[in-house]
């Protein structure tokens, strides 16, 4: 599927631009993978894929107990869309394939 790989992904966030990378893989619409960053890796869940379209969430502990929830789209070799921090509202994530 478009969305199965390694991805280098730049989250906007009110902290500053973080890194991140992205491993994912899709099946029959439910997507899986892991997400590391900064030295910590952590299983994606909730995972969706329909076509392009995607959406998962990740539990983070650093720098502080949150759950991120990304809602994006994959074109080519590039990714984009839009990261939860629950009340602190939704920002930015681009990527690339690694």
């Amino acid at each position: 599927m478009a969305a199965d790989g390694n991805w280098n992904i730049t989250m906007t966030t009110p902290m500053g631009d973080r890194e991140a990378t992205l491993s994912l893989k899709s099946s029959g619409g439910t997507l899986t993978g892991t997400q590391s960053a900064e030295g910590n890796s952590v299983e994606i869940f909730d995972g969706k894929a329909n076509g392009d379209d995607l959406s998962w969430k990740v539990s983070i502990t650093s720098p502080m107990p949150l759950t991120l929830e990304f809602t994006g789209k994959v074109s080519g070799d590039s990714i984009s869309g839009e990261m939860g921090i629950g009340p602190m509202g939704s920002f930015p994530f681009t990527g690339t394939r690694a």
